[in-house]
């Protein structure tokens, strides 16, 4: 621990924009995947354990589709899409028919794809670490504040995560689509009964979550590197965000990744070899003040 070099740290403006950009864009990302597995727990009742694999796939696909176009916007659209596709797939052919179903039967579908897709990983890319770059576009001098070091690439990663954010809550809380998929999650036995097709329903959440995690991989691509298996750590701490912000609430996500960021940000320079551990000391205290998370109901 160097509890010194933290206090100096909060005594510097020019360190706390820094960690404080670093943070957010850990945040961010991770709001991304968290937010899909949010979702689908919210509104299916099935914890989705290979929803970090989802992510890995997205990386990989932004990663190639990048290589053969050039163009980094196509290679994050084309990513989201191919990533929700194959959730779509997933869900249809092989989640759906473990609904209801013991936790673990669940647990072992997704565990037996995870290994799948790892060993596909390799098999296409290799088993060494990949690597993409930063995209031309934001090759550019980083924007200075409070002489804290702000890279484009950054600012862009932020501004458009609130703003998925933001469209993320409009389409839930305000749309019709939205009530929908609340009204089956609650009571799926009773929509279906008003002439909703539930199946189609379940679908398209569990489609866009994969798109989300996808859209967080392909996002990630310019500042990660690329490894079979990379999609693990980021689904442990995909599970720490949905249980302190609370299971099933997409504002608690982003609240929750936001904070999880920080921590890990700000832990690095006093706690370097305790980093990971903060995650798990942050969650046990949210949990022992309110056990529902920060955003979740009481049950």
């Amino acid at each position: 621990m160097d509890f010194q070099a933290l206090l100096d740290c909060f005594s510097s403006a020019s360190c706390v924009v820094t960690q404080t950009t670093g943070g957010l864009i850990s945040g961010m990302l991770l709001f991304l995947v968290a937010a899909g597995l949010s979702l689908i727990f919210g509104t299916l009742k099935v914890v989705n354990f290979m929803h970090g694999s989802l992510y890995m796939l997205g990386a990989y696909f932004a990663y190639t589709i990048y290589n053969l176009t050039g163009s980094y916007a196509l290679a994050v659209l084309g990513a989201a899409l191919g990533v929700g596709l194959f959730a779509l797939i997933f869900e249809r052919f092989f989640m759906s028919r473990v609904y209801g179903s013991d936790v673990l039967m669940q647990l072992l579908v997704c565990y037996g794809f995870i290994l799948i897709l790892d060993d596909a990983v390799k098999i296409i890319w290799g088993a060494e670490f990949l690597s993409m770059g930063m995209p031309a576009a934001f090759q550019r001098p980083p924007f200075m504040l409070a002489g804290g070091i702000v890279p484009a690439f950054y600012l862009f990663l932020i501004v458009i995560t609130l703003a998925i954010a933001l469209a993320l809550g409009y389409l839930i809380t305000k749309t019709r689509m939205g009530k929908i998929v609340r009204a089956a999650a609650i009571n799926p036995t009773m929509t279906s009964a008003l002439g909703i097709n539930t199946a189609l329903v379940f679908g398209g959440v569990f489609a866009l979550g994969g798109l989300l995690a996808g859209l967080a991989g392909a996002l990630a691509v310019p500042v990660r590197s690329l490894v079979s298996g990379m999609g693990f750590s980021i689904l442990i701490e995909s599970f720490i965000v949905t249980v302190i912000g609370g299971m099933g609430s997409v504002a608690g996500a982003l609240v929750g990744a936001l904070l999880i960021g920080l921590v890990r940000s700000f832990g690095t320079i006093g706690f370097p070899l305790f980093t990971e551990g903060l995650m798990f000391v942050f969650m046990t205290i949210v949990l022992i003040v309110k056990p529902s998370g920060l955003f979740g109901k009481e049950l």
